[in-house]
């Protein structure tokens, strides 16, 4: 593999860091933030959620800023806004400027969703591009075990202003994002498909692929051919309709594994299930590790053994894991039992859905709608992370954790079949090639 060509993908990978540190941190500080302010139910539920309306919004908006200033600028934009938004949280002490910076902070996780898979999957080799991909998604779960181990250092030794050093200690990466990305050049795709700026493309392409990249300048030009005198593609129309369908379902059943109430809530989920608080917030700890290393080892097989392959793995691991999780619940059975069950489901997610959302709908989308389609995916799913984090709260104290977690055993049911049934495998191919076999004709 092109060491240049890695190292341009691990800083954006970076976004996904932040990304996932953004997502994260906020578990630690969720409860003294509750304190502070004294905030009722439905008040908590929205603070915890607010970043994910701010990332709804910027996934939304993710393919204008990808599409018009390119990907490069649009991840500068996206450092700066992590920034802003960590500095603005630590030094919060009205909660409505709090909600402001916030989702602030859910606008870049958003825009960093779209704008970085789209980059790294259209700078990568066919053959390496699976776990380059999966470079952001490591990158978002390493992003997550920072942030929990940072909470529970911070938490034992931060007092009571814990939770804003919680929330500011984020601009650190956030600035060495913004430094870094001066070194990566502009995706050549986007350069030849938006700007028509060969010159440029092909001086990048010849340090991906040194022997291979008059053919890669070939089929780019045929994509962008085929489309020729379409001034802007619509994506919800007939011949798209296969990633359309395969990215909403595959973004939808992504959340309905129920991670981000675990990542947003798992302190509180581990002392719903009756153990104290500093225990839960180590055995969260335990959560991220598992996370990590299991991201890790899936990136090793995802171009082995494929994308649709590790989902079917993961999906019966996580029917499983689920199922025992909801009958520990009903049957008080105690914290330990809960929290081993859900270290397995962290693994077998990371292993799959983790590991292969970002790359999968990545690549099946073609280039002249990549960035929408990532869009409509990043969107989907996190609208729906959003609707999660905000009714846990309400749903965990009214309903209780077995029939929540039953729900989402019964989802991943239904996502086994989807995988069975229509989920393509695409390790192997060049995003031209894929785009042949989506397109409807």
């Amino acid at each position: 593999m092109n060491n240049i060509v890695f190292f341009w993908a691990f800083v954006v990978a970076l976004g996904g860091f932040l990304f996932g540190f953004d997502t994260a941190v906020i578990s630690g500080a969720e409860q003294h933030i509750q304190q502070y302010w004294q905030l009722t139910e439905v008040q908590h539920g929205f603070t915890v959620s607010i970043a994910l309306i701010g990332t709804v919004f910027g996934a939304l908006g993710g393919s204008l800023p990808s599409d018009k200033l390119g990907r490069r600028n649009t991840l500068l934009l996206v450092a700066l806004i992590y920034l802003v938004s960590a500095v603005g949280t630590a030094m919060s002490t009205n909660w409505y400027f709090f909600l402001i910076c916030r989702f602030v902070g859910g606008l870049g996780v958003g825009a960093s969703s779209v704008t970085a898979p789209v980059y790294i999957s259209e700078v990568s080799p066919a053959a390496y591009r699976g776990r380059m991909v999966a470079l952001f998604q490591f990158n978002v779960v390493f992003g997550i075990l920072i942030s929990y181990l940072s909470n529970y250092f911070i938490g034992g030794y931060g007092g009571e202003n814990a939770w804003r050093l919680m929330l500011g200690i984020q601009a650190i990466p956030a600035a060495l994002f913004l430094v870094l990305l001066r070194w990566v050049p502009e995706s050549p795709r986007w350069l030849l498909l938006h700007r028509k700026n060969e010159a440029a493309a092909i001086n990048t392409l010849k340090i991906i692929s040194p022997d291979g990249y008059q053919d890669d300048i070939t089929t780019i030009r045929q994509s962008q051919q085929s489309v020729a005198g379409v001034p802007a593609e619509r994506l919800f129309s007939g011949k798209y309709r296969t990633p359309v369908m395969l990215a909403v379902l595959f973004a939808v059943f992504n959340q309905v594994s129920g991670i981000n109430a675990i990542i947003y809530y798992a302190p509180r989920i581990f002392e719903m299930s009756g153990m104290g608080t500093g225990s839960s917030l180590l055995s969260t700890v335990g959560l991220g590790i598992v996370n990590f290393v299991f991201t890790l080892t899936a990136i090793r097989f995802i171009d082995r053994i494929g994308r649709r392959q590790l989902m079917l793995i993961g999906t019966g691991g996580l029917i499983a894991t689920l199922g025992l999780v909801a009958i520990s619940f009903y049957m008080h059975t105690g914290g330990m039992a809960v929290i081993s069950y859900l270290l397995v489901y962290m693994a077998f997610f990371a292993f799959s859905q983790g590991a292969v959302i970002w790359v999968f709908i990545s690549e099946i989308f073609p280039n002249q709608v990549r960035a929408k389609g990532q869009t409509l995916g990043s969107f989907t799913h996190w609208i729906m992370a959003a609707l999660i984090a905000f009714t846990f709260p309400y749903l965990a104290s009214h309903i209780g954790g077995g029939h929540i977690f039953l729900f989402f055993c019964l989802m991943m049911v239904l996502q086994l079949l989807f995988v069975w049934r229509w989920m393509p495998e695409t390790k192997g191919q060049t995003l031209e090639e894929i785009e042949t076999t989506m397109m409807v004709h």
